[in-house]
């Protein structure tokens, strides 16, 4: 058994309470703990770099060493730089004491000093499974602040059975920005793991990152040792500040009698929760903060849900339905500028995905924009570095291993399909090829014209997945048999295909693929182009830029394909905008069908009352710049037949929202246009004076006492209403300083099914809230 490194340091971060620490006077020991067993506090291991790497190894292209220049504990952290990419940092391979399919406690603590204001970090292992084949899992992810320790913490992470040449590291998402990591530690399933300011990892009655309520003794456990320092605290006051926190178990910002008496009943485990005393609230006071304040527009008007979002536009729908929700990507179509600094028609020259998600089809979460063509100059941090554009993408997900793995498909251009893997549906993505999946240089596609918008299905009955692509025709070929439409078998492991590449014939393609399969029936479906006029095949009739759809039981059997239907005519001829090629997708979800297709509405609406100068190539103005924001409207399937219309109204919410859990701030129906999304994954939401946000459907069951809102602000009042941003008041919530809970006492009550409203009376941002 090894001495255990930095003891005094170590003994002072396991305590609150000053009292309880003996005063040690033996030096700090700089060398790494590491123990066949389980040491007093339930560790393996124990790593604080103290003019050592302890163990630790370079990973890819990085520099790791001791470094003086910050410490979360001790003097010494472990410095990481020169990395080449977000995955080079540094590792350390576990022992024989971590067994395969056991769970255990892991925790590292890290920070940056240069870069951008905030960074996500990663907490990663590294194994070989049974199948020789080398694998990646997250233990943890935290967003970090630069200059802040940030503990990256899991305390039941289980390592996969038959897992072997274990290592763990801590890496970025997507930045390669030099970084600190300090206090590296393994335990014993379920063993709390104090973070800065006094946090533990193993927070039982407070999410990870806060104290644990009640465990005034700090030693990961309420207990009746609890009581007495609760007791000691009541007469004598505390000399910690985090104790003191830790035994306001009602949270009402003031320790007292009432907290004493809630942690007898929950240490007599009459009780099971502690109760939450609300801040009482000066309405006056809450209202005269917005006497001045003028109420954000939103050219989503009331009584629509189309389109989907308009916190930024959103072209070419893609989707995966995964675990009770409707996953929907898009091309980010984002206001671009020509040379003299004013705004230009949209030349597609978009590097990221959008991912949005709904599990309600009218409150859709914003997951962010997904970095994929690092060749393109709009990209930062591109996960694909032969790539210079993300176009069209299509998702699925397939189990692989034991477990879910994602697939995102895009267009690189027309010049090529990539395709990225995840473990989640909105990331974070890899590229596992390091190159395109299909090019103009694989087989059977030198004579596609735009090698571009794949639509892939996979089917879990048969273990089979297709990839549809192509589009456009060559100079001289009939534009009513352009031979440009391809279909593939994708491999099993859905990254390589499983075959040549089958030619379609697919009548006036012009581009877009969807694919979905009904039964036994495969139903593929594009966009037909500008040379139609107006046509009657197979007793289908159809325009310019309709959406019609084929069928097929054998999808590799070219001849088997048949037009069988026009799910969709173009948006111009429906009146939704001025008209324009479409490109979209056939969904199936929660029982229903339905179409997802892009307008131009929204940007008619927004360049309209702002009087935004969008100029087309050949110097007019544009009344829409071709700027696409997605659309969804419910389909109809009957006798074998899809039909879709289009319209601002959209879909009907088909399950009410739950507001007595934590709800993401970005989740919303509509807002107004001013407020903004930020990050990537676990986004927020940034507000100013006026802006809004709602929330459709909300289903108020149980009524509302406090409202609990996550967020920051330098006294911006948040107020949420019901039924408009000027509607009934149900509760003010103020937002003083960084990001933190704030809950308050409801001052109406609520019942029944309502659309609420958070309105801020200054710059703000919110992560989430919830209604207690």
């Amino acid at each position: 058994m090894k001495t255990h490194k930095k003891f005094l340091a170590v003994l002072m971060a396991l305590s609150c309470i000053p009292a309880t620490v003996p005063q040690y006077t033996a030096p700090v020991i700089a060398q790494a703990a590491v123990y066949d067993q389980p040491n007093d506090y339930g560790w393996y291991f124990n790593f604080g770099f103290e003019g050592t790497t302890d163990g630790f190894s370079s990973r890819g292209s990085a520099s790791i060493a001791s470094s003086s220049d910050t410490s979360f504990v001790g003097s010494n952290s472990l410095y990481v730089t020169n990395r080449a990419s977000a995955w080079n940092g540094a590792s350390y391979k576990l022992g024989s004491n971590f067994k395969a399919g056991t769970e255990y406690s892991f925790s590292a603590i890290v920070t940056y000093l240069d870069g951008d204001s905030t960074d996500t970090f990663h907490f990663t292992l590294q194994y070989d499974g049974s199948d020789g084949t080398t694998y990646y899992d997250k233990i943890a992810t935290e967003t970090v602040k630069k200059g802040q320790w940030t503990q990256l913490a899991n305390t039941n992470y289980r390592l996969p059975s038959g897992a072997s040449n274990m290592q763990i590291y801590v890496e970025t998402d997507s930045s390669t920005t030099s970084f600190y990591v300090d206090e590296v530690i393994g335990a014993v399933a379920g063993t709390g793991i104090l973070g800065p300011d006094g946090s533990n990892s193993n927070a039982n009655n407070q999410p990870k990152g806060g104290i644990i309520l009640g465990d005034i003794d700090c030693d990961g456990a309420v207990t009746a040792n609890d009581i007495i320092f609760a007791e000691r605290g009541l007469s004598k006051g505390f000399d910690d500040k985090q104790a003191e926190k830790a035994a306001d178990v009602d949270k009402s910002g003031e320790f007292d009698k009432d907290d004493v008496d809630f942690l007898k009943q929950f240490v007599a485990k009459k009780i099971t929760e502690f109760p939450v005393s609300a801040k009482a609230v000066d309405v006056s006071a809450m209202e005269a903060k917005f006497r001045n304040v003028n109420i954000g527009k939103s050219y989503k008007y009331d009584g629509e849900n189309n389109p989907i979002s308009t916190t930024r536009f959103g072209a070419d729908p893609g989707w995966m339905v995964y675990d009770g929700r409707l996953y929907i990507y898009t091309t980010n179509d984002a206001f671009e500028t020509r040379y003299d600094g004013q705004y230009q028609e949209n030349t597609y020259n978009s590097g990221t995905i959008n991912c949005l998600s709904t599990a309600d089809m009218v409150n859709w979460t914003d997951h962010g924009a997904i970095p994929i063509a690092a060749r393109n100059g709009r990209t930062q941090n591109g996960c694909c570095s032969w790539a210079s554009a993300a176009w069209a993408p299509d998702a699925c997900w397939k189990m692989i291993n034991g477990k879910p793995k994602f697939f995102l498909y895009f267009a690189n251009s027309g010049g090529g399909i990539g395709v990225v893997t995840a473990d989640s549906p909105t990331g974070p993505w890899t590229d596992p090829l390091g190159h395109a999946l299909l090019t103009h240089n694989s087989p059977n596609c030198s004579n596609v014209e735009w090698m571009f918008d794949p639509g892939v299905y996979y089917d879990e009955n048969t273990n089979e997945a297709y990839l549809f692509f192509g589009g456009g025709r060559k100079n001289g070929v009939p534009a009513a048999t352009p031979g440009t439409g391809r279909v593939v078998k994708l491999g099993n492991d859905m990254i390589s295909l499983a075959g040549t590449p089958v030619s379609m014939n697919i009548p006036y393609l012009f581009e877009d693929s969807s694919v979905i399969k009904i039964g036994d029936t495969w139903y593929y479906s594009y966009c037909s182009n500008w040379n139609v006029g107006n046509q009657t095949i197979n007793g289908v009739n159809f325009g310019n830029a309709d959406i019609l759809y084929m069928t097929s039981k054998t999808p590799l059997d070219a001849n088997s394909w048949k037009l069988s239907g026009n799910v969709f005519k173009n948006t111009g001829s429906q009146r939704i905008d001025n008209g324009g090629n479409n490109h979209h997708s056939i969904i199936y979800f929660k029982g229903k069908y339905y179409v997802a297709y892009h307008s131009r509405q929204y940007a008619i609406r927004k360049i309209k009352a702002e009087n935004i100068k969008v100029y087309s190539s050949n110097g007019q103005l544009s009344a829409d710049g071709n700027y696409r924001s997605t659309q969804i409207n419910e389909c109809t399937f009957n006798n074998g037949k899809l039909s879709c219309s289009g319209d601002m109204k959209g879909v009907s919410q088909i399950e009410w929202l739950n507001p007595y859990t934590t709800v993401q701030a970005e989740t919303m129906s509509n807002q107004s246009d001013d407020v903004q999304v930020n990050g990537l994954r676990n986004t927020t939401v940034s507000m100013k004076s006026g802006s809004w946000l709602k929330v459709s459907g909300v289903n108020f069951s149980k009524g509302v006492n406090t409202i609990t809102i996550k967020g920051s602000g330098s006294g911006t009042v948040i107020k949420v209403c019901t039924g408009s941003p000027t509607g009934n008041v149900i509760g003010y919530v103020e937002l003083n300083g960084s990001m933190s809970e704030n809950t308050v006492a409801a001052i109406s009550s609520v019942s029944g099914q309502k659309d609420l409203y958070f309105v801020a009376s200054g710059n703000a941002t919110l992560d989430s809230w919830s209604i207690g």
